[in-house]
């Protein structure tokens, strides 16, 4: 959990999210470390939405073209 947001590809990120989400569902750790678990969550789930977006953005693109050239 170590990699800065700006190197993670989508399936590192979506990766290390199952296991945060795996760590905070087991529970044992304390108060300060689920939080630190939690934050981490929230940042890698929305580095996940910002590839989602980039994909969608490019595929709606391509349509367009195809669009475009009918």
């Amino acid at each position: 959990m170590s990699e800065s947001p700006s190197e993670l590809g989508y399936e590192q990120a979506r990766d290390e999210l199952v296991e945060v989400v795996r760590a905070l569902e087991a529970g044992g750790t304390d108060l300060e470390e689920s939080l630190r678990l939690w934050e981490r969550g929230e940042e890698l789930a929305r580095i996940c939405e910002r590839w989602l977006e980039g994909a969608r953005a490019r595929l709606d693109a391509v349509l367009a073209e195809d669009a475009a050239d009918d």
